[in-house]
Formats: C-alpha cells, sequence, structure tokens
C-alpha cells in the first residue's frame, strides 16, 4: 500500500471515528518519536493532514493537540530508555546500523547542544528519533532530559498541527 492510499484511510477512519482521533495522532506522535520506528512511519505527513481534518471537521484542537504532545513525550522517553539500558549495541541494531552517519550526527549535536539538543532535535527530521536515544547512550540526566522532552514536545505539537487547522478555518 502506498502512502497516499494509507493517509487517505487513515483520514477517513478519524471522520468517521471523531472520538478516537486523539488515540489515532498519540500513536502516530509515539510512531514518529521512536527510534526505530520513526524510519518506518511517516507520521509528519500524517499529522499535518489530520491538521486540516481537524480544522475542516470541527474537531476540537486541543484533545488532539494533547494526544500528540503525550504521544511524542512516550516515544522520547522510551528512545532516551533503550539508549541507557542498551548504550553503544542499540547503535548497531536496523536501522540505525545502516545508516551510521545518523548516529554519529546524532551524538555530536547532542555533545553540542545538550538538553537544548533534545528541546531542538524534535524539529529536525532525521535527528527527531537519534537524539532522545543518544541522550539515554551518554546517560543525560532523566529530569534534565525530561524537562527538554515535555517543553519540545509541547511547542512540537502545536506547530505540526496548527497550520493545517488554521489554513482551513480560513478558507472557510
Amino acid at each position: 500500500m502506498d502512502l497516499n492510499a494509507f493517509t487517505a484511510i487513515l483520514l477517513n477512519f478519524i471522520q468517521a471515528h471523531l472520538a478516537w482521533a486523539p488515540f489515532v495522532v498519540g500513536a502516530l506522535a509515539f510512531a514518529e518519536s521512536l527510534a526505530f520506528l520513526s524510519f518506518l512511519v511517516p507520521s509528519t505527513i500524517l499529522l499535518l493532514g489530520i491538521g486540516a481534518l481537524v480544522g475542516a471537521s470541527g474537531l476540537e484542537f486541543w484533545p488532539i493537540w494533547l494526544g500528540a504532545a503525550v504521544g511524542a513525550i512516550l516515544g522520547d522517553w522510551v528512545s532516551y530508555a533503550i539508549g541507557s539500558r542498551f548504550k553503544h549495541a542499540a547503535l548497531r541494531v536496523w536501522p540505525l546500523s545502516r545508516h551510521p552517519s545518523l548516529a554519529v550526527r546524532g551524538e555530536r549535536f547532542f555533545s553540542r547542544w545538550g538538553a537544548w539538543g533534545v528541546f531542538l532535535g524534535r524539529f529536525i527530521g532525521p535527528m527527531r528519533a537519534v537524539v532522545p536515544l543518544t541522550a539515554g547512550i551518554f546517560a543525560m540526566p532523566l529530569l534534565l532530559f525530561q524537562m527538554a522532552n515535555i517543553a519540545s514536545a509541547l511547542v512540537w505539537a502545536f506547530v505540526v498541527l496548527a497550520p493545517g487547522t488554521g489554513l482551513t478555518a480560513l478558507a472557510k
């Protein structure tokens, strides 16, 4: 199944089951933020489409925003935990084993920016899933990681969903 067909199916499901939208968005944000799954699921494109659907269908923005934020927080937290538990061995697992440059870039980015790297990494496509893993590998204090993780997830969820919601509302 191609991306367009999957997007259409997902958007149709949400339109038919509006109450499930925050949970679907949360699952997509989780997949987008989890170290290994993010390479397989094109969640950003889907979330942008859902943002437009929110504006067009009259769905409440804030529950969907909260679903996206919670999913993103949990995805990064699990990535951090994987890095913390498995250290550098986590980098030898597919897809990172096939793309070692991503891990190197993530390590450099994290080393240079620290907690700010966790915050900023959320907004940079390939870094999004690698930086939390790297933070765990290099034993960033959990409290510091979670502060950056939560703050960035709240902002990211808004940035991803609000443009489609706002543009659709303007078009009405």
